[in-house]
């Protein structure tokens, strides 16, 4: 997957919110009510790195892989960058981006949780 279907495949979870911080941070966020599952990098020199939360059993592994490192000030939450998403496997780098999302949603209560997922069916039935 290129930098655009990444960010399509991360616009396509129920409830997601996407934000451009601008300057000074200048990052591309994808959120989940107000929990981040993803992050692109939107200036250089680190334009289009790919941030995402991982399983902590992956976590060294993934870092240890070429165009993986640990995530600038998130690393210890078990978050990685990708240096260039087109370099992974898509399968796999799917099934991070859902792990990520799924992670940030049960981290939400049970009632925003099934406030996103009825707003998302009404949005649904709408169109």
């Amino acid at each position: 997957m290129d930098v655009e279907q990444t960010k399509q495949y991360c616009r396509a979870f129920q409830g997601v919110l996407e934000q451009n911080t601008g300057h000074p941070s200048n990052v591309l966020v994808f959120r989940v009510d107000k929990k981040k599952f993803a992050y692109f990098k939107t200036s250089a020199p680190e334009q289009w790195r790919f941030s995402i939360r991982v399983d902590p059993d992956l976590y060294l592994g993934l870092t240890d892989q070429p165009g993986i490192k640990p995530a600038r000030y998130m690393h210890r939450y078990h978050w990685v960058t990708i240096i260039n998403v087109q370099a992974v496997d898509e399968r796999f780098l799917k099934e991070l981006i859902c792990w990520s999302y799924e992670k940030a949603l049960v981290s939400l209560s049970k009632k925003t949780q099934k406030n996103l997922l009825e707003s998302s069916s009404s949005n649904i039935n709408r169109h």
